[in-house]
């Protein structure tokens, strides 16, 4: 492991360590895996391999907590389709500020910031790393094959886009997830598993899955389960910030992770998301 990730993992697992709001598997939330997922990518409910719902109980009252309130806000500000253009309302503006504010508040994030201040990669004043995080998540930019300002790393990364009506892109989120299959939106089609990479796990927090969105399909998708919206969002922007890499590799907890995470112009974030390589034989602590 290389010098470099090894000081991103001893920081991913702090902000693990510290994210108070985690959900605990089976207690706060639980999953139903089913079966693995077709290699095809057609719709097609002959490849299902999965008849139920993922999600067969969460703790909603998890929802109520400041951060998960104002993230779920943000959840319906935009519109879907790739090369539609985003029309952010000063409503909208807001609801992104009091996001920023929340997260900013927590152990996590404040841990994350701590750590780019010393690497001089972040400005102290808590002011301007706002403004920082904002232009990174939250400011417009032109996705492939679109003239005019159709995305953004929020919308991308933990909302969801489509493409054509018939391919979804982006959406890494598990409370997304849960609140468009709750909705009747999201039609789970099983796991996801390689020969490389491990068995998922109910009790564990990443998953590789397949599932259906609005008419379009993800064949692929990878998540967090129950982390804390402001964990995502602080292990994202460090890797964001630190990495010139597009791949970095960490280690945290029971997880021996690849965390992906596509730069966009070098100013925004392009996509990312946590993909499995293998589960730890006992877990790390800080």
């Amino acid at each position: 492991m290389i010098e470099s990730d090894r000081e991103l993992s001893a920081m991913v697992q702090e902000l693990w360590d510290n994210d108070i709001n985690r959900l605990q598997p089976g207690k706060d939330y639980r999953i139903s895996l089913q079966g693995k997922a077709a290699e095809s990518m057609c719709i097609n409910d002959n490849n299902d391999g999965a008849g139920y719902p993922l999600f067969t109980f969460v703790d909603e009252n998890i929802f109520k907590k400041e951060t998960f309130l104002a993230f779920i806000s943000l959840l319906d500000n935009y519109e879907s389709d790739t090369g539609e253009p985003e029309i952010v309302t000063p409503e909208e503006v807001a609801e992104n500020h009091k996001f920023l504010d929340s997260i900013l508040q927590t152990p996590t994030m404040k841990i994350a910031h701590k750590y780019l201040v010393q690497k001089h990669l972040s400005p102290e004043d808590e002011t301007q790393f706002k403004e920082q995080l904002y232009r990174i998540w939250f400011e417009l930019y032109a996705r492939r094959g679109s003239s005019r300002p159709d995305s953004s790393g929020f919308e991308h990364v933990f909302v969801g886009e489509t493409r054509g009506a018939r391919t979804v892109i982006g959406f890494h989120n598990w409370i997304q997830l849960y609140l468009q299959e709750k909705l009747g939106h999201i039609d789970y089609k099983g796991y996801s598993v390689t020969a490389n990479s491990p068995q998922p796990d109910e009790n564990k927090h990443i998953l590789a899955l397949q599932f259906t969105w609005k008419n379009g399909i993800k064949p692929k998708g990878s998540i967090f389960i129950g982390v804390s919206p402001e964990f995502e969002f602080a292990l994202y922007t460090l890797c964001f910030l630190t990495s010139p890499n597009e791949r970095v590799k960490v280690q945290f907890s029971l997880y021996n992770v690849e965390i992906v995470c596509h730069h966009y112009n070098q100013k925004h974030i392009g996509t990312t998301y946590p993909v499995l390589l293998s589960y730890q034989k006992t877990e790390k602590r800080h």
